[in-house]
């Protein structure tokens, strides 16, 4: 007879389904694991021999194999610790063969019985519903996996309280979802004095989630206005929040079950590799890109990021997914990420001023942002210059709106494009519009067509810059209330396209 449990081996955020059969044939005694699995799943026999032997389960003197298929699906992680020992124990006629059957499970075993949370829950409850499975997952995993609904989710403690419930003595009760957590509080842009033109430039790239490129001296503020950023964001609707955590569950970022509805902000250091950066490494972990998807990547002194690292932000940026090829599998990760990108305008960082630039200036700042490539450069949809603030003004009172006003301006035009794009796949934002749709949705009157016509021809626009700027233009007119795009909205857009420091 051979019994089987149900668990999942994780290919980016998609849970495959792997059926874990167990079968106790006469032979010389032994425990093997087969089906391709790493160096953790293979160890999975000494862990499920001691957890057994804590509770007075002594194996058979038999042959004891366990199969994982399908065969040829790589099986990495401690997570199959659990399944094995419900099919061993099913073998064994300790637990009902029919209830296992009929289950889910992931979980490392301790060596004296307990579980031990493990990465991947979320994602695989969403298996198990698909499935019509009850999941069964460590208690320190239970509230993460409840956050899927039509599962049942069991979290027992150690493998004895499993075993009392389904052999009747203690039955469990269904976990329950983990708190939604608060939104950390922002910081006000009213702390930052002066700087007009680049808040403006942070709310229409926060509304319409455009990649923006700061430039500007050291001490300027660049800085301080992407801290700012996630202050004027809008909370992550349900199907966002869902697709952030399933990703962070595979990282192991979802602090004791709890889900956060305020978008992701990660700012890596410029010496983070490229497995870092993009994912990868032992077990094709998400990188920096993934981890903020639906939310903000700042990469604070731009130009100082390994030249490799840079160039495969271009593919990415595009599609919105990344691939991890491996070897033997190739992973996809999603990663639609608004990008903020902040560099000095040269080594120094004194390249317009006179009085502190180095002997090399200009020419040393053609040399540091020559580390950023010509496509890369032309991805972002606007690029301003941040001035240095002059000491005296630090003492003026704070001017412009708050976080909260432009919060609210932001959710405003963000909510037209949900009911612009309705449910069309891949459609949230304006930057992710494009193609016919992008000419319906982008329709602007002869003024503001031929002001793009002369620009275009003057500064030698290509395709993909003068669809920026449409889109652009299009989330200035949403923030400015208008139904069509207007020649104010297209000169603006432009201002934030042709920038001086880039031209020289």
């Amino acid at each position: 007879m051979v019994a089987t449990s149900y668990t999942v081996a994780f290919e980016g955020v998609e849970a495959r389904p792997v059926e874990v059969q167990c079968a106790v044939t006469p032979g010389l005694p032994s425990f093997s694991i087969v089906g391709l699995p790493d160096k953790a799943v293979s160890e999975a026999r000494d862990r499920v021999r001691a957890a057994l032997t804590s509770i007075a389960i002594a194996l058979p003197s038999k042959r004891i194999t366990i199969n994982l298929s399908p065969a040829d699906l790589p099986k990495e992680g401690s997570h199959f610790d659990l399944p094995i020992a419900l099919a061993l124990l099913s073998a064994l006629d300790v637990i009902p063969c029919d209830e296992v059957a009929q289950l889910v499970s992931l979980g490392e075993l301790s060596l004296d019985g307990s579980l031990v949370a493990v990465h991947g829950a979320l994602p695989a409850a969403m298996n198990a519903a698909e499935n019509d499975r009850i999941l069964i997952c460590p208690r320190a995993s239970g509230a993460e996996a409840a956050w899927v609904e039509a599962c049942t989710v069991l979290a027992p403690a150690n493998l004895m309280e499993l075993i009392h419930h389904f052999t009747g003595r203690s039955i469990l009760s269904p976990s329950t979802a983990g708190e939604v957590r608060p939104s950390p509080t922002g910081r006000d842009l009213r702390d930052i004095k002066g700087q007009e033109r680049a808040k403006r430039a942070l709310e229409i790239a926060a509304a319409g989630r455009h990649h923006l490129m700061l430039i500007g001296s050291p001490g300027s503020g660049k800085s301080m206005l992407a801290a700012r950023l996630p202050g004027i964001l809008p909370p992550l609707t349900a199907v966002e929040a869902l697709e952030t955590s399933m990703i962070h569950s595979l990282a192991g970022l979802l602090d004791e079950g709890g889900i956060s509805r305020a978008r992701p902000f990660r700012e890596p250091h410029h010496t983070a590799s490229m497995a870092a950066i993009v994912g990868g490494g032992k077990r094709a972990q998400p990188g920096e890109i993934s981890l903020a998807h639906n939310g903000v990547l700042f990469m604070d002194e731009f130009p100082e990021f390994p030249r490799t690292v840079l160039e495969t932000l271009r593919q990415p940026i595009e599609m919105g997914e990344v691939m991890v090829a491996r070897a033997n599998a190739h992973i996809t990760y999603p990663c639609r990420f608004m990008l903020i990108a902040a560099a000095n305008p040269c080594k120094c960082g004194y390249l317009a001023d006179a009085a502190k630039a180095c002997s090399r200036a200009p020419i040393c700042g053609e040399d540091y942002l020559g580390r950023i490539s010509g496509p890369l450069m032309d991805r972002f949809d606007m690029r301003i210059e941040v001035p240095p603030v002059a000491f005296r003004d630090l003492d003026l009172p704070p001017s412009g709106d708050p976080s909260t006003t432009v919060a609210e301006r932001v959710a405003t035009a963000r909510a037209v494009q949900t009911l612009r794009y309705g449910d069309q796949p891949g459609l949230r934002t304006n930057a992710d519009v494009q193609g016919q749709r992008l000419e319906e949705v982008c329709a602007h009157d002869s003024e503001s067509h031929d002001l793009m016509r002369r620009a275009a021809d003057r500064f030698g626009l290509s395709a993909r810059g003068y669809h920026r700027v449409l889109r652009v233009a299009r989330t200035i007119a949403d923030l400015d209330g208008t139904e069509k795009i207007q020649r104010p909205h297209v000169a603006e857009a432009l201002s934030y396209r042709l920038m001086s420091v880039n031209d020289t």
